[in-house]
C-alpha cells in the first residue's frame, strides 16, 4: 500500500474535520479513503452502543444484495465490537465460515469473504470500528494492509472526534451570540421603547390632547406596546434552544433594569429587594414576572405621582411573589384598567393571582403571585 495515498487520506480527513464539518458528513468520507486504502470492495463504519453492539452508521462500496449495511446491528460478541473494545485489529480469509466470526455474519454481508476489522477512534474516545471486505473467492487481506488500515483508522478515528469538538464549540458560540442578541434586545431595545412609550402618555397628560390629536398619540403607544411583545417574542425565540431552562440570573438582572429605568423617569430609583434562590424558576415564569413588573412600574410612572417606590421579589419553595408598592395618589378614577387587566390575565394563565389595593391616601400595592410547577 503505498504510503504517500495513506498520508493523502489522512490529510484530506483531518483538514475537513479542522475545517468545522459536520461529523455525519465526515464518517463516509473515512469509509470511502479506507475501501480505496485496502483495496476492498466494501467499507464500513460502525459505532459502539451503550451496551456494547455496533451500529453500521456509514458504508461505501456495493453491497453484493438488496439490504442495505447501514442500520444494521452487530452483536457485542463479535469480531467487530472486540476490535473497538480491545484495540486489535481482527482479520480473516472468509468470515462467512471462521468460527470466530461466522455466528455473527448479518445477513447483508453474507456475499462476502475477506475481512479486516480495525478499532476505530481514541484511547480517551473509542467510536466504534472500521471494517473493510471483499468478495467471496477474492484474496484476503495481507498483514500489511491490515496494519496500514489500523494507522489509518486511528488517524480518521482521531479526526471524527476532532470534527466532533469542533461542533460543538461552534454550537457553543451560536448559542452564546443568540443569548448576546437577546440580552441586549431585552436590556437595551425594549427598556428604550418602553421609557419612550411612558413619556408619550406623560406627554399626553400634560397636553390634554383630544380628538384625532390625542387618537394618533394613542395609536403609537399602542404601536410601541405591540413593538415590545415582538421584541419580546424574538427574545424568547432566541433563547428557546433549551426552553425549560430557569430564569436565574436573568431574571434578577430584568428587575433591576426595570427599576433603573422607572427610576430614570420618576427621577429617583425605586428600592429593590429580592428574596430566595431564582436558579430554578421556570422560563416561561419568569418570562410572566418581567412583564408583570413592567406593567406595574408602567402604572407607577403615568399615574401615581409617587415618592417612594419599593419592590420586592420573593421565590419561596413552591410560589414566586412580586409586590409592587407607591406611596403616590392612588389609581385616579376614569384611567385605563388594561394594563392592570394584563397583570390579573398573566398571574391566572399561570395558574396564580394578582391583587390591587389603592387609595389617595395610602397609594397604590400590587401583589402579583404564581406557583412554581
Amino acid at each position: 500500500m503505498d504510503p504517500a495515498r495513506v498520508l493523502a487520506a489522512s490529510t484530506e480527513i483531518t483538514s475537513a474535520a479542522l475545517a468545522g464539518d459536520d461529523p455525519d458528513a465526515v464518517l463516509p468520507l473515512v469509509v470511502r479513503r479506507a475501501v480505496e486504502l485496502a483495496g476492498a470492495d466494501l467499507g464500513l463504519a460502525m459505532v459502539t452502543a451503550d451496551d456494547g453492539t455496533l451500529t453500521v452508521e456509514a458504508s461505501s462500496g456495493h453491497p453484493t444484495g438488496d439490504d442495505d449495511p447501514v442500520g444494521v446491528v452487530l452483536s457485542s460478541r463479535s469480531s467487530a465490537a472486540r476490535a473497538a473494545r480491545t484495540g486489535v485489529p481482527v482479520v480473516s480469509d472468509d468470515f462467512t465460515t471462521d468460527p470466530r466470526t461466522a455466528p455473527f455474519v448479518p445477513k447483508a454481508l453474507r456475499g462476502y469473504g475477506p475481512f479486516a476489522v480495525a478499532p476505530f477512534g481514541t484511547t480517551e474516545r473509542r467510536i466504534g470500528a472500521l471494517a473493510v471486505y471483499r468478495r467471496k473467492g477474492a484474496h484476503p487481506f495481507s498483514a500489511d494492509t491490515v496494519e496500514v488500515l489500523a494507522a489509518f483508522a486511528a488517524q480518521a478515528g482521531l479526526a471524527v472526534v476532532l470534527a466532533e469538538g469542533s461542533t460543538a464549540r461552534q454550537r457553543v458560540a451560536v448559542y452564546q451570540e443568540r443569548e448576546r442578541i437577546a440580552r441586549d434586545l431585552h436590556d437595551v431595545i425594549i427598556q428604550r421603547l418602553y421609557a419612550t412609550g411612558v413619556q408619550l402618555d406623560l406627554l399626553d397628560r400634560r397636553l390634554k390632547l383630544e380628538g384625532r390629536e390625542a387618537q394618533r398619540l394613542a395609536d403609537a403607544v399602542d404601536q410601541l406596546d405591540r413593538t415590545m411583545a415582538e421584541v419580546r417574542a424574538t427574545v424568547r425565540a432566541l433563547r428557546s434552544a433549551d426552553p425549560g431552562r430557569p430564569g436565574d440570573v436573568d431574571l434578577r438582572g430584568s428587575v433591576l433594569a426595570e427599576a433603573r429605568t422607572a427610576g430614570e423617569l420618576l427621577g429617583f430609583e425605586p428600592e429593590v429587594r429580592v428574596e430566595g434562590d431564582l436558579a430554578d424558576v421556570p422560563a416561561d415564569l419568569a418570562d410572566h414576572a418581567r412583564a408583570a413588573l413592567r406593567e406595574a412600574l408602567s402604572n407607577v410612572v403615568r399615574h401615581s405621582g409617587a415618592r417612594h417606590v419599593g419592590i420586592a421579589l420573593r421565590r419561596t419553595p413552591d410560589r414566586l411573589d412580586l409586590e409592587v408598592v407607591d406611596d403616590g395618589c392612588g389609581i385616579p378614577r376614569g384611567v385605563a384598567k388594561r394594563g392592570l387587566r394584563h397583570l390579573e390575565e398573566r398571574a391566572l394563565a399561570a395558574g396564580g393571582g394578582c391583587e390591587i389595593t389603592s387609595s389617595p391616601r395610602t397609594g397604590t400595592t400590587i401583589t402579583w403571585h404564581v406557583p412554581l410547577r
